[in-house]
Order: structure tokens, then sequence, then C-alpha cells
């Protein structure tokens, strides 16, 4: 399925750790030369350099942040230097900490949805002109259940996700005769660094041993189980493919049926 991705340039966000991460690997099997951009330094240049001993593919981690324009600009120009025209771009910069609404600040609301939503407009903004030209882009911005449904203590999250696949729906139509799709991935709780996080807080705050932390988020998945980061990298290998071209505008429920 992964043959016609071979030597194909692709930009990863947030790929240092969790389902970033293994996109990238997913990416990076099925052939893909990748820019991956991350806030750590050290971190992402790792996954590079691992990706490129075990895959022989061209890679190049590049530290910063998806917010920052600049920084942005100078990750594309210099991967489509090394690697080429993009071909594929994965948005899945961002992140979620939980406040009761009655508590949430301004600045917490402003963090969230910028980390999030407008990471994935300044990337995509950098990224897309090329596509366009080429005639050809997959685009897929890894949302969350999120943004399909509504979760206590995280509004700014659930509002920034609900944005992304805003954004993605109107973007997919914008594009759909120029040759690029846009479509998004969204995961229901997901075995990755972020959710032990947020076990960590349950855990703090109601005193369940990790386990029971680990059941109560699970519980939401009708098959009782966290999702994992490589079923979430499946499934935008699916969407990049050449062969994925009349999947366009979606946003693809990875959550065992907890959205339907």
């Amino acid at each position: 399925m992964s043959s016609g991705l071979k030597g194909q340039h692709a930009i990863v966000t947030g790929a240092s750790r969790g389902i970033g991460a293994a996109v990238a690997e997913a990416l990076a099997a099925a052939g893909c030369n990748l820019t991956l951009l991350a806030r750590g330094r050290d971190t992402v240049a790792e996954v590079a350099n691992d990706l490129v001993q075990r895959y022989g593919v061209d890679a190049a981690g590049i530290a910063g942040d998806a917010i920052d324009a600049e920084a942005v600009g100078r990750a594309v120009r210099g991967g489509t230097d090394q690697h080429g025209v993009p071909a594929i771009l994965i948005n899945n910069a961002g992140g979620a900490t939980s406040v009761p609404f009655v508590k949430e600040s301004r600045t917490h609301w402003d963090e969230t949805l910028t980390a999030n939503l407008t990471s994935t407009f300044i990337v995509t903004q950098a990224v897309l002109p090329a596509m366009l030209k080429e005639g050809y882009g997959r685009i897929v911005n890894v949302a969350s259940t999120a943004g399909l449904k509504g979760y206590a203590y995280v509004a700014a999250y659930c509002a920034a996700k609900h944005g992304v696949i805003g954004l993605t729906r109107a973007l997919a139509l914008e594009t759909a005769r120029k040759g690029v799709t846009v479509n998004a991935v969204c995961p229901g709780y997901t075995d990755t660094p972020m959710l032990a996080g947020a076990i960590d807080t349950i855990m703090e705050k109601t005193g369940m041993p990790r386990e029971q932390a680990i059941e109560s988020l699970a519980a939401g998945n009708p098959q009782g189980r966290l999702i994992t980061p490589q079923e979430v990298a499946d499934t935008v290998l699916w969407l990049v493919q050449p062969g994925s071209a009349s999947i366009n505008g979606q946003a693809v429920a990875v959550a065992g049926g907890e959205v339907m």
C-alpha cells in the first residue's frame, strides 16, 4: 500500500514523541524523506537520526515551535532545498491541560488555541502554496475526538480541536480541484506522554491508583482500551496515499467506536 510514497517529502510537526514520532516512523518505513519539527532540539534530532539508520531515508530533525511563523518558514525552506517540494504535511503539534471552565484564564485559553489551532494555520499556510503549484498534496491534521464531542474540564482544547476540524473542512473545499486533499484524524484517548500527564493529574486529584485512572479514561472507548500511536499512524498512512484522492474533508475517528 505504501510503495507509492517512496521518495516523497513529508513534513511532520510535533514529531519528537507520541503520535508524531509514530507517524514519522510509518512514513519513513514507506520510504518518505522527512522534515521533522519539534521544540526539543536533541529529542527530534534523535528521532530523525534513528529513522535514517533504520530505514535508509533522508530525515532532518529541526528544533522549532509550530506557532513561530519565522521558524516554520525556515524549516519548510530548508526541507524543500534538501528533499524537494513537500507532498505530505502532518500537523500534529499541540497539547492540552485540564482546568474547570470557571477557573479558565485568558492566558491558558489563548495558549491552548494557539498551540493546537493557530499552529495548524501557520504551518499549512507555509506549505500549501508549493503543493498547489505542483498540483499535488496530502495534508492530515491530527485533531481529536475532542473536536467531535465535548469533554469536561478541557473546554479550550475542545474549542481548538473543533476549530481544527472546521479549518480542515473549509480548506478541503478550496483545494478539492487542485490535487490537494485535506483531512483530519481524531484519536480518542491514546497511550502517549501527553496522556501520561493527564493520568498523573487524575491520580493527584482523586487519589486513584494508576491502573484505575487509566481504566477511567479507557472506559469511554467501547473496546475498553487506550488507542495506540501506531493505530493513529496507520490511519494517517492510509490518508496520504496517492490512491486516497477521493478522501477529502473528512474527520476520521480512531477511537474504537466512541464517536460514530
